[in-house]
């Protein structure tokens, strides 16, 4: 089975790409969705983030208020390190059950994709990382038009995050996403292949 690492910082265009693999044949885990699924009412790590951010960050039916402590995390490293030590062991001990399930059923390509992995994992426990680029102003333009924040906190939520830079080097494969949908379909298709073929040798 190879196990893939597929990263990139916000708005880069890593979710598109992402479903591309799904429709290709990958088995996708998915760090996002295990974030909330870890964060469900009830759960150790929602308890722990109400004792340490206090009770205005749980809404009135006691699920997390995601924009309240994104606004505290924002703004404080120190908090957003505090969270970080909370959740990403819980989401990495789910992701790696997922791992291994996947690899019981004889699955041949896992991507994991996790928008954090330089910055709280090591790349170097994956057979490929592939990183997903895009121009710090293609990025900015695009939270501000899909997420609706203001151009300081579109910049704040980019600086939380490794600049591409220092990633790029540590990749095994880039896919630059500068162009038209069709420009990074292409590229993704031929990233994909070289998935393939490194599949075929994969313990």
């Amino acid at each position: 089975m190879l196990n893939v690492a597929l990263t990139g910082n916000v708005a880069a265009g890593k979710s598109t790409i992402t479903g591309w693999f799904r429709e290709w044949g990958a088995t996708v885990i998915d760090a996002d969705a295990l974030v909330r699924e870890v964060q469900q009412p009830g759960s150790p790590v929602l308890t722990a983030i109400r004792e340490r951010f206090g009770d205005p960050m749980i809404r009135p039916d006691g699920t997390l208020d995601r924009a309240a402590l994104r606004r505290v995390v924002f703004v404080d490293p120190a908090a957003r390190e505090a969270l970080n030590r909370i959740v990403h062991p819980a989401v990495q001990t789910r992701r790696m059950a997922l791992v291994a399930e996947a690899r019981r059923r004889g699955d041949r390509i896992v991507v994991n994709d996790i928008p954090l992995l330089f910055e709280v994992l090591d790349p170097g426990t994956f057979d490929v990382v592939i990183l997903v680029d895009a121009p710090d102003a293609v990025r900015r333009e695009r939270l501000m038009r899909s997420r609706g924040l203001l151009a300081d906190e579109a910049n704040r939520l980019m600086a939380a995050q490794w600049p591409a830079t220092v990633k790029r080097g540590r990749s095994a494969i880039v896919i630059d996403n500068d162009g038209t949908v069709d420009d990074l379909r292409l590229r993704a298709r031929a990233a994909w292949q070289q998935l393939l073929d490194l599949a075929k040798t994969a313990g």
